[in-house]
Protein backbone atom coordinates (compact mmCIF):
# COMPACT_ATOMS: atom_id res chain seq x y z
CA UNK A 1 0.00 0.00 0.00
CA UNK A 2 2.85 2.30 0.46
CA UNK A 3 4.09 2.23 -3.09
CA UNK A 4 0.53 2.99 -3.70
CA UNK A 5 0.59 5.66 -1.93
CA UNK A 6 4.02 6.84 -3.00
CA UNK A 7 2.41 7.02 -6.50
CA UNK A 8 -0.84 8.94 -5.95
CA UNK A 9 1.26 11.38 -4.30
CA UNK A 10 3.99 11.40 -7.13
CA UNK A 11 0.89 11.82 -9.45
CA UNK A 12 -0.13 15.10 -7.72
CA UNK A 13 3.00 16.51 -7.52
CA UNK A 14 4.81 16.02 -11.07
CA UNK A 15 1.98 15.52 -13.35
CA UNK A 16 -0.25 18.60 -12.74
CA UNK A 17 0.51 21.83 -13.86
CA UNK A 18 0.85 24.64 -11.38
CA UNK A 19 1.74 22.62 -8.60
CA UNK A 20 2.73 23.96 -5.50
CA UNK A 21 5.23 21.89 -3.49
CA UNK A 22 3.81 20.25 -0.55
CA UNK A 23 6.83 20.42 1.91
CA UNK A 24 6.06 24.09 2.45
CA UNK A 25 2.97 23.05 3.85
CA UNK A 26 1.12 25.73 2.30
CA UNK A 27 -2.09 23.62 3.04
CA UNK A 28 -3.33 20.06 4.32
CA UNK A 29 -6.40 17.98 3.76
CA UNK A 30 -7.38 15.69 6.04
CA UNK A 31 -8.11 13.05 6.37
CA UNK A 32 -5.33 11.94 4.10
CA UNK A 33 -5.46 8.66 1.62
CA UNK A 34 -8.34 7.32 3.73
CA UNK A 35 -9.92 3.66 2.88
CA UNK A 36 -13.49 3.94 2.64
CA UNK A 37 -15.75 1.13 2.12
CA UNK A 38 -18.31 1.23 -0.66
CA UNK A 39 -21.46 3.90 -0.42
CA UNK A 40 -19.73 5.52 2.30
CA UNK A 41 -19.98 9.25 2.96
CA UNK A 42 -16.71 11.65 3.16
CA UNK A 43 -16.53 14.87 4.78
CA UNK A 44 -12.86 16.30 3.92
CA UNK A 45 -11.38 19.72 5.09
CA UNK A 46 -8.56 21.84 3.07
CA UNK A 47 -6.75 24.28 5.25
CA UNK A 48 -4.73 26.31 4.43
CA UNK A 49 -2.12 28.08 5.94
CA UNK A 50 -2.99 31.86 7.35
CA UNK A 51 0.55 33.53 5.54
CA UNK A 52 -0.60 32.27 2.58
CA UNK A 53 -3.21 35.28 2.24
CA UNK A 54 -6.15 33.31 0.85
CA UNK A 55 -10.01 32.88 2.00
CA UNK A 56 -11.63 29.45 1.93
CA UNK A 57 -14.20 30.83 -0.11
CA UNK A 58 -12.29 31.07 -2.97
CA UNK A 59 -10.83 27.94 -3.44
CA UNK A 60 -12.37 25.08 -4.89
CA UNK A 61 -12.24 20.77 -5.13
CA UNK A 62 -11.76 18.54 -7.92
CA UNK A 63 -11.95 14.78 -7.76
CA UNK A 64 -10.26 12.92 -10.35
CA UNK A 65 -9.77 16.24 -12.31
CA UNK A 66 -13.67 16.65 -12.46
CA UNK A 67 -14.64 19.79 -10.43
CA UNK A 68 -17.56 19.47 -7.51
CA UNK A 69 -20.23 21.37 -7.24
CA UNK A 70 -20.21 24.35 -4.94
CA UNK A 71 -23.56 23.29 -3.17
CA UNK A 72 -21.39 20.08 -1.73
CA UNK A 73 -18.85 23.02 0.18
CA UNK A 74 -18.91 24.62 3.49
CA UNK A 75 -16.46 27.02 4.93
CA UNK A 76 -15.63 26.26 8.26
CA UNK A 77 -13.07 29.47 8.82
CA UNK A 78 -11.56 32.25 7.00
CA UNK A 79 -9.04 29.69 6.41
CA UNK A 80 -11.02 26.25 6.63
CA UNK A 81 -13.29 24.69 3.43
CA UNK A 82 -14.52 21.51 3.45
CA UNK A 83 -16.47 19.02 0.90
CA UNK A 84 -18.83 16.39 1.52
CA UNK A 85 -18.76 13.43 -0.65
CA UNK A 86 -22.40 10.82 -0.38
CA UNK A 87 -22.39 7.14 -1.67
CA UNK A 88 -18.97 6.84 -2.47
CA UNK A 89 -18.57 4.54 -5.68
CA UNK A 90 -15.83 2.08 -5.81
CA UNK A 91 -12.25 3.44 -6.66
CA UNK A 92 -11.47 3.37 -10.46
CA UNK A 93 -8.10 1.60 -10.11
CA UNK A 94 -6.48 0.42 -7.25
CA UNK A 95 -4.29 3.31 -7.15
CA UNK A 96 -7.51 5.78 -5.27
CA UNK A 97 -8.99 8.65 -6.59
CA UNK A 98 -7.68 11.94 -6.72
CA UNK A 99 -9.31 14.54 -4.18
CA UNK A 100 -7.68 17.63 -4.76
CA UNK A 101 -7.58 21.26 -3.71
CA UNK A 102 -7.14 24.43 -5.38
CA UNK A 103 -6.76 28.16 -5.12
CA UNK A 104 -8.84 30.36 -6.99
CA UNK A 105 -6.50 30.48 -9.87
CA UNK A 106 -6.76 26.67 -10.39
CA UNK A 107 -3.47 25.62 -8.70
CA UNK A 108 -3.11 22.56 -6.75
CA UNK A 109 -3.00 23.45 -2.99
CA UNK A 110 -2.98 20.04 -1.05
CA UNK A 111 -4.28 16.63 -2.15
CA UNK A 112 -5.28 13.11 -1.16
CA UNK A 113 -6.06 9.63 -2.35
CA UNK A 114 -9.26 8.17 -1.81
CA UNK A 115 -9.58 4.33 -1.78
CA UNK A 116 -12.66 2.80 -2.08
CA UNK A 117 -13.97 -0.71 -2.48
CA UNK A 118 -15.04 -3.88 -0.59
CA UNK A 119 -13.16 -6.22 2.01
CA UNK A 120 -12.26 -9.53 0.30
CA UNK A 121 -14.50 -12.21 0.28
CA UNK A 122 -13.63 -15.98 0.49
CA UNK A 123 -11.50 -17.10 -2.74
CA UNK A 124 -12.75 -20.18 -4.77
CA UNK A 125 -11.91 -22.57 -7.19
CA UNK A 126 -8.79 -23.30 -5.66
CA UNK A 127 -6.82 -26.22 -7.87
CA UNK A 128 -3.39 -27.11 -7.97
CA UNK A 129 -1.18 -29.48 -10.01
CA UNK A 130 2.01 -30.84 -10.76
CA UNK A 131 4.14 -31.29 -13.61
CA UNK A 132 6.45 -34.13 -13.63
CA UNK A 133 6.08 -34.11 -10.06
CA UNK A 134 8.51 -31.59 -9.54
CA UNK A 135 6.65 -28.92 -8.58
CA UNK A 136 3.20 -28.05 -7.42
CA UNK A 137 1.36 -24.89 -9.13
CA UNK A 138 -2.22 -23.30 -7.76
CA UNK A 139 -4.33 -21.42 -8.97
CA UNK A 140 -7.95 -19.59 -7.69
CA UNK A 141 -10.46 -16.92 -7.92
CA UNK A 142 -11.85 -13.81 -6.19
CA UNK A 143 -14.76 -14.52 -4.63
CA UNK A 144 -18.33 -13.04 -5.22
CA UNK A 145 -17.71 -9.77 -6.95
CA UNK A 146 -14.32 -10.42 -7.78
CA UNK A 147 -11.67 -7.43 -6.86
CA UNK A 148 -12.60 -5.02 -4.26
CA UNK A 149 -11.29 -2.20 -5.79
CA UNK A 150 -8.41 -1.50 -3.71
CA UNK A 151 -5.11 -3.50 -3.15
CA UNK A 152 -5.94 -6.19 -2.28
CA UNK A 153 -2.89 -9.38 -1.31
CA UNK A 154 -3.32 -13.27 -2.18
CA UNK A 155 -1.09 -15.57 0.27
CA UNK A 156 -1.10 -19.16 -0.77
CA UNK A 157 -0.26 -21.26 2.09
CA UNK A 158 0.27 -24.68 2.56
CA UNK A 159 1.55 -27.76 5.22
CA UNK A 160 1.86 -30.96 5.52
CA UNK A 161 -1.55 -32.39 6.94
CA UNK A 162 -0.44 -34.65 9.80
CA UNK A 163 3.09 -32.76 11.28
CA UNK A 164 3.83 -30.45 8.62
CA UNK A 165 4.72 -26.20 9.81
CA UNK A 166 2.60 -23.89 7.82
CA UNK A 167 4.52 -22.28 5.04
CA UNK A 168 3.84 -19.64 2.39
CA UNK A 169 4.42 -19.75 -1.03
CA UNK A 170 7.14 -17.40 -3.14
CA UNK A 171 7.12 -17.63 -6.69
CA UNK A 172 3.77 -15.94 -7.62
CA UNK A 173 3.05 -15.27 -11.59
CA UNK A 174 2.98 -12.45 -13.13
CA UNK A 175 0.99 -14.30 -16.51
CA UNK A 176 -1.59 -15.90 -14.61
CA UNK A 177 -2.69 -13.04 -11.57
CA UNK A 178 -3.99 -15.70 -8.82
CA UNK A 179 -1.28 -18.12 -9.11
CA UNK A 180 1.84 -19.30 -7.30
CA UNK A 181 4.18 -22.62 -7.26
CA UNK A 182 6.01 -24.06 -4.99
CA UNK A 183 9.07 -25.67 -6.21
CA UNK A 184 11.56 -27.14 -3.54
CA UNK A 185 10.73 -29.18 -0.89
CA UNK A 186 7.87 -31.13 -1.50
CA UNK A 187 6.72 -34.47 -0.32
CA UNK A 188 5.63 -37.27 -2.31
CA UNK A 189 3.60 -39.96 -1.06
CA UNK A 190 2.70 -37.32 2.27
CA UNK A 191 -0.91 -35.21 1.59
CA UNK A 192 -0.59 -31.50 1.46
CA UNK A 193 -3.33 -29.17 3.05
CA UNK A 194 -3.84 -25.67 0.80
CA UNK A 195 -5.32 -22.58 1.30
CA UNK A 196 -5.26 -18.82 0.16
CA UNK A 197 -5.74 -15.78 2.29
CA UNK A 198 -7.09 -12.49 1.31
CA UNK A 199 -6.21 -9.09 2.65
CA UNK A 200 -6.78 -5.93 2.45
CA UNK A 201 -7.01 -2.73 4.83
CA UNK A 202 -10.79 -3.55 4.94
CA UNK A 203 -10.81 -6.94 6.52
CA UNK A 204 -9.65 -10.72 5.37
CA UNK A 205 -11.01 -14.26 4.51
CA UNK A 206 -9.57 -17.75 3.70
CA UNK A 207 -10.48 -19.83 1.09
CA UNK A 208 -11.71 -23.53 1.67
CA UNK A 209 -8.95 -25.79 2.42
CA UNK A 210 -8.19 -28.88 0.18
CA UNK A 211 -5.93 -31.89 0.40
CA UNK A 212 -4.13 -33.76 -2.17
CA UNK A 213 -1.14 -36.03 -2.96
CA UNK A 214 1.12 -34.62 -5.42
CA UNK A 215 0.72 -38.34 -6.79
CA UNK A 216 -2.77 -37.88 -7.39
CA UNK A 217 -2.34 -34.48 -9.60
CA UNK A 218 0.05 -34.71 -11.79
CA UNK A 219 0.35 -34.14 -15.31
CA UNK A 220 3.28 -34.09 -17.97
CA UNK A 221 4.91 -32.61 -20.87
CA UNK A 222 3.12 -32.95 -23.83
CA UNK A 223 4.28 -35.93 -26.19
CA UNK A 224 7.16 -35.71 -28.22
CA UNK A 225 8.07 -36.77 -31.52
CA UNK A 226 4.97 -36.66 -32.77
CA UNK A 227 4.73 -37.59 -36.65
CA UNK A 228 1.44 -38.06 -39.18
CA UNK A 229 2.31 -39.91 -42.51
CA UNK A 230 0.60 -41.81 -44.86
CA UNK A 231 -0.78 -45.44 -44.73
CA UNK A 232 0.30 -46.53 -48.43
CA UNK A 233 -2.02 -45.26 -50.82
CA UNK A 234 -5.25 -45.70 -48.73
CA UNK A 235 -6.65 -42.37 -49.49
CA UNK A 236 -8.76 -42.02 -46.01
CA UNK A 237 -6.20 -43.30 -43.77
CA UNK A 238 -3.21 -41.46 -42.07
CA UNK A 239 -0.97 -42.59 -39.26
CA UNK A 240 0.34 -41.19 -35.98
CA UNK A 241 2.99 -42.17 -33.83
CA UNK A 242 4.83 -40.01 -30.52
CA UNK A 243 7.00 -40.65 -27.75
CA UNK A 244 5.74 -40.93 -24.10
CA UNK A 245 6.79 -37.89 -22.22
CA UNK A 246 10.87 -38.56 -21.01
CA UNK A 247 10.38 -36.99 -17.88
CA UNK A 248 8.27 -39.61 -16.38
CA UNK A 249 9.97 -42.41 -18.13
CA UNK A 250 11.39 -44.01 -14.53
CA UNK A 251 7.71 -43.08 -12.66
CA UNK A 252 5.50 -46.42 -12.21
CA UNK A 253 2.10 -45.39 -14.46
CA UNK A 254 0.23 -46.02 -17.16
CA UNK A 255 -0.30 -43.46 -19.44
CA UNK A 256 -3.14 -42.89 -21.54
CA UNK A 257 -3.48 -40.59 -24.25
CA UNK A 258 -6.15 -38.69 -26.77
CA UNK A 259 -5.33 -37.98 -30.09
CA UNK A 260 -7.53 -35.00 -32.16
CA UNK A 261 -7.68 -33.57 -35.65
CA UNK A 262 -9.15 -31.22 -37.32
CA UNK A 263 -9.23 -30.25 -41.63
CA UNK A 264 -6.48 -27.16 -42.84
CA UNK A 265 -9.30 -24.86 -43.15
CA UNK A 266 -11.38 -25.99 -40.37
CA UNK A 267 -11.33 -24.81 -36.20
CA UNK A 268 -13.51 -27.61 -35.45
CA UNK A 269 -11.37 -30.40 -33.39
CA UNK A 270 -12.19 -34.27 -34.01
CA UNK A 271 -11.03 -36.06 -30.52
CA UNK A 272 -10.56 -39.81 -30.63
CA UNK A 273 -10.71 -40.91 -26.71
CA UNK A 274 -10.15 -44.81 -27.05
CA UNK A 275 -5.94 -44.34 -27.78
CA UNK A 276 -5.49 -46.27 -24.77
CA UNK A 277 -1.66 -46.52 -23.77
CA UNK A 278 -0.16 -47.38 -27.11
CA UNK A 279 2.18 -44.52 -28.95
CA UNK A 280 1.19 -45.14 -32.56
CA UNK A 281 -2.28 -44.89 -33.70
CA UNK A 282 -4.32 -44.97 -37.47
CA UNK A 283 -6.96 -42.71 -38.26
CA UNK A 284 -9.83 -43.71 -40.77
CA UNK A 285 -12.34 -42.60 -42.43
CA UNK A 286 -10.44 -39.38 -43.77
CA UNK A 287 -11.09 -37.16 -46.72
CA UNK A 288 -8.71 -38.16 -49.88
CA UNK A 289 -6.70 -35.41 -50.97
CA UNK A 290 -6.95 -33.16 -47.67
CA UNK A 291 -4.41 -31.91 -45.29
CA UNK A 292 -5.26 -32.73 -41.69
CA UNK A 293 -3.27 -30.94 -38.20
CA UNK A 294 -3.27 -33.53 -35.63
CA UNK A 295 -1.92 -33.23 -32.07
CA UNK A 296 -1.28 -35.67 -29.03
CA UNK A 297 -1.42 -35.02 -25.55
CA UNK A 298 -1.02 -37.56 -22.58
CA UNK A 299 -2.69 -38.46 -18.91
CA UNK A 300 -0.37 -40.10 -16.63
CA UNK A 301 -2.68 -42.87 -15.30
CA UNK A 302 -1.83 -44.52 -11.44
CA UNK A 303 1.72 -43.06 -11.06
CA UNK A 304 3.31 -45.35 -7.80
CA UNK A 305 -0.12 -47.28 -7.21
CA UNK A 306 -1.79 -43.86 -7.19
CA UNK A 307 -6.37 -44.37 -7.23
CA UNK A 308 -6.76 -41.01 -9.32
CA UNK A 309 -6.59 -40.31 -12.85
CA UNK A 310 -4.04 -38.07 -13.71
CA UNK A 311 -4.45 -34.62 -15.45
CA UNK A 312 -4.41 -33.80 -18.87
CA UNK A 313 -1.25 -32.50 -20.20
CA UNK A 314 -1.20 -29.50 -22.91
CA UNK A 315 -1.90 -31.11 -26.28
CA UNK A 316 1.42 -31.12 -28.78
CA UNK A 317 2.18 -28.70 -31.47
CA UNK A 318 0.14 -29.10 -34.42
CA UNK A 319 1.65 -31.86 -37.00
CA UNK A 320 0.28 -31.35 -40.37
CA UNK A 321 0.15 -34.11 -43.12
CA UNK A 322 -2.65 -34.79 -46.25
CA UNK A 323 -4.28 -37.89 -47.26
CA UNK A 324 -3.50 -39.50 -50.55
CA UNK A 325 -5.40 -37.88 -53.59
CA UNK A 326 -8.42 -40.48 -54.70
CA UNK A 327 -8.32 -42.70 -58.27
CA UNK A 328 -11.73 -42.20 -58.65
CA UNK A 329 -12.21 -38.65 -57.70
CA UNK A 330 -8.57 -37.94 -60.38
CA UNK A 331 -10.61 -40.15 -63.21
CA UNK A 332 -14.31 -38.51 -62.68
CA UNK A 333 -15.51 -41.53 -63.00
CA UNK A 334 -18.99 -42.52 -61.72
CA UNK A 335 -20.87 -46.03 -61.20
CA UNK A 336 -22.53 -47.44 -64.63
CA UNK A 337 -26.19 -47.99 -64.12
CA UNK A 338 -26.08 -50.52 -66.89
CA UNK A 339 -24.11 -53.53 -65.52
CA UNK A 340 -27.42 -55.02 -64.59
CA UNK A 341 -28.57 -56.75 -61.58
CA UNK A 342 -25.98 -59.30 -60.58
CA UNK A 343 -22.71 -56.39 -60.64
CA UNK A 344 -25.81 -54.10 -58.21
CA UNK A 345 -26.08 -57.05 -55.55
CA UNK A 346 -22.31 -57.42 -55.72
CA UNK A 347 -21.95 -53.97 -54.78
CA UNK A 348 -24.14 -53.81 -52.72
CA UNK A 349 -23.16 -57.04 -50.60
CA UNK A 350 -19.48 -55.02 -50.66
CA UNK A 351 -20.56 -51.92 -49.57
CA UNK A 352 -22.32 -53.69 -46.30
CA UNK A 353 -18.68 -56.19 -45.62
CA UNK A 354 -16.80 -52.92 -46.51
CA UNK A 355 -19.22 -51.01 -44.03
CA UNK A 356 -18.62 -53.67 -41.05
CA UNK A 357 -14.61 -53.78 -41.59
CA UNK A 358 -14.47 -50.65 -41.21
CA UNK A 359 -16.38 -50.16 -38.24
CA UNK A 360 -14.40 -52.40 -36.30
CA UNK A 361 -11.33 -51.14 -38.06
CA UNK A 362 -11.94 -47.36 -36.96
CA UNK A 363 -9.66 -45.72 -34.92
CA UNK A 364 -6.83 -46.63 -33.26
CA UNK A 365 -8.08 -50.89 -32.59
CA UNK A 366 -5.69 -52.83 -33.93
CA UNK A 367 -8.63 -55.38 -34.61
CA UNK A 368 -9.12 -56.32 -38.78
CA UNK A 369 -6.55 -53.87 -39.09
CA UNK A 370 -4.42 -56.12 -41.45
CA UNK A 371 -7.88 -57.40 -43.44
CA UNK A 372 -9.22 -53.60 -43.67
CA UNK A 373 -5.83 -52.65 -45.19
CA UNK A 374 -6.13 -55.57 -47.81
CA UNK A 375 -9.53 -54.39 -48.76
CA UNK A 376 -9.11 -50.95 -49.57
CA UNK A 377 -6.23 -51.96 -51.62
CA UNK A 378 -7.99 -54.64 -53.71
CA UNK A 379 -11.14 -51.97 -53.96
CA UNK A 380 -8.72 -49.16 -55.03
CA UNK A 381 -7.04 -51.39 -57.95
CA UNK A 382 -10.61 -52.68 -58.52
CA UNK A 383 -11.59 -49.60 -59.40
CA UNK A 384 -8.61 -47.91 -61.32
CA UNK A 385 -9.00 -51.00 -63.54
CA UNK A 386 -12.41 -50.72 -64.06
CA UNK A 387 -12.34 -46.71 -64.81
CA UNK A 388 -9.80 -47.68 -67.44
CA UNK A 389 -11.90 -50.17 -68.94
CA UNK A 390 -14.70 -47.55 -68.90
CA UNK A 391 -12.34 -45.03 -70.16
CA UNK A 392 -11.18 -47.35 -73.21
CA UNK A 393 -14.89 -48.09 -73.99
CA UNK A 394 -15.80 -43.80 -74.23
CA UNK A 395 -12.67 -43.98 -77.11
Amino acid sequence: MKAVLDFCLIFLTLHTPGVLSLSTHVAIIYPQDPVLLMGSNLTASCWVHPDLGVHASSLFWTLNGQQLPTSLYRVLSPTNLSVTLAGLNASRQTSGDNLVCHNHKGHILAGSCLYVGMPPEKPVNLTCWSRNTKDLTCSWAPGGRGETNISTQYTLKYKLRWYGKEKECEDYTHTQPYSCSITRDLHLFTPYEIWVEASNQLGRATSDVITLDILDVVTTDPPSGVTVSRVGQLEDQLSVRWEAPPALKDFLFQAKYQIRYRLEDSQDWKVMDDVGNQTSCRLAGLRPGTVYFVQVRCNPVGIYGSRKAGIWSEWSHPTAASTPHSERLMSGSCDSKSSGDSNSTLRRELKQFFGWVRKHAYGCSSMSMKLYDQWRVLMQKSHKARNQVLQGDKS
